[in-house]
């Protein structure tokens, strides 16, 4: 599910920012992929070995580090019982110290990620090693490929840098000058059978390649070839809409099979790396036009937005992925009344937010806003769309709407519901004085 991967790679950003951040004593913070085709027993044995080596550390206080980080990481590795997940494995361990060299934190971060990954990592410093996160990132969509010509047809994906050939077959179609023995009206009608036929195989063959469960399988298709194949085909009713839909390019490929996938992938290079770019300037597009013609089917700001998606108006939430706010769930000590607020790190500095009637209030939950959004919009039947500032669009969102925005189910006067609320306050102020 393509928003379910958008998501994983949301929170993989959002921890290498935490990470990198991260400072340890020496050599303390480890850092370990695993691939999906190494062996845990023999990974086991490796931290065994590096915990003996580790008493060779002069330093005491570097010593322990090491050694309670190489502890933590091999009882991790005990919960997966020698089976790597399918994916393979990714592990961050270690005591992070501040400025002043006192621990301050101690992470144990063990996940499978989204994908396969192929990077074999292993290393000990004084800070965590992101770089094999930050490949996963790199052009990670999946991108289906059909390669027609009159010899045959090769059906591939392309994620990041691994191309997988699915299927290929070849095909034997009448040349266009018929033999003796046959009239042409004959041999005409038999090779645009044989073509006819030929499409159809190629179409039905992309539908078994591209679509499960009803759904496009791929972020986008390349279609390509080296005759007029790959345009009859994409134009022809023979090929299902859902994926002539998710035509990205038609590209002119001098050979066809492998060597015509190679060509393609190369020859579509700029389309597929701007096929994120494009997606969000449509959906910013869409939201500035229902903010110019003023449908009211649309709201934006912090307060606005988780106003509408906590009363069910929301069908998809714009989301920042850099948006830096703090969710509070706020008690009163004496009427135990609670109040959330979304506040900024420079609000969080004024202690006034923390305080009513000359009470200090309970902290009851505090997180960052856009992990609650992650985790929750799905409990209020809305969708969600993550919005970068590297697009023009992205930016004036960012920027002027601050970060945060959504389409609504339904017309909603956002200026008539905070001045009800305004109302219920002072009513509730006076029941109380």
């Amino acid at each position: 599910d393509e928003l379910t991967q958008n998501i994983e790679q949301w929170k993989i950003k959002r921890l290498i920012d935490n990470l990198d951040k991260a400072r340890g004593n020496g050599t303390s913070l480890i850092s370990l992929i695993i691939p999906p085709r190494e062996q845990l027993p023999i990974i086991n044995k490796m931290i065994t070995e590096e915990y003996g080596k580790s008493s060779n550390i002069k330093s005491r206080i570097v010593r322990q580090a090491v050694q309670s980080a190489l502890t933590s990481t091999k009882e991790r590795l005990k919960l997966y019982n020698n089976r790597l997940p399918a994916n393979g494995l990714i592990l961050y361990c270690g005591e992070v110290i501040n400025e002043e060299g006192v621990c301050e934190k101690k992470y144990t971060i063990d996940f499978q990620p989204y994908r396969a990954i192929n990077t074999t990592l292993y290393i000990c410093d004084n800070k965590f090693h992101t770089q094999p996160l930050k490949d996963l990132l790199v052009m990670d969509d999946k991108f289906g490929f059909i390669i027609i010509d009159g010899n045959g047809a090769l059906f591939g994906t392309l994620q990041g840098n691994t191309r997988e050939v699915l299927h290929k077959f070849s095909v034997d179609l009448p040349k266009k000058h018929r033999r003796g023995g046959q009239s042409a009206l004959r041999f005409a009608r038999l090779r645009m059978e044989s073509r006819n036929n030929y499409l159809r195989k190629v179409a039905e063959q992309a539908v078994v390649q591209f679509i499960s469960n009803d759904k496009v399988n791929v972020a986008g298709l390349i279609v390509a070839g080296s005759a007029e194949f790959k345009n009859v085909l994409v134009q022809s009713d023979l090929f299902d809409q859902r994926l002539a839909a998710k035509v990205l390019k038609i590209v002119d490929v001098a050979y066809g099979g492998e060597n015509g996938f190679t060509q393609a992938i190369e020859l579509s290079a700029d389309t597929l790396s701007n096929i994120k770019f494009i997606r969000e300037k449509k959906v910013m597009s869409k939201f500035f036009e229902e903010v110019a013609q003023d449908t009211k089917k649309y709201c934006y700001g912090v307060e606005d937005t988780m106003k509408s998606l906590i009363m069910g108006a929301v069908e998809v939430i714009l989301l920042f992925e850099n948006l830096n706010f703090t969710r509070y769930v706020l008690k009163n000590p004496t009427t135990g009344v609670e109040k959330t607020l979304y506040l900024t790190p420079e609000q969080e500095e004024n202690h006034d937010n923390f305080m009513e009637n000359g009470e200090e209030l309970e902290a009851l939950e505090k997180g960052p806003l856009p992990e609650w959004i992650v985790d929750n919009y799905m409990k209020f039947g809305a969708g969600l769309e993550f919005i970068t500032d590297r697009s023009q669009e992205g930016a004036q969102f960012v920027r002027g709407f601050g970060g945060l925005g959504a389409f609504l189910r339904y017309q909603v006067d956002m200026a008539h519901l905070n001045a009800g609320e305004e109302e219920l306050d002072e009513e509730w102020d006076d029941d109380f004085m």
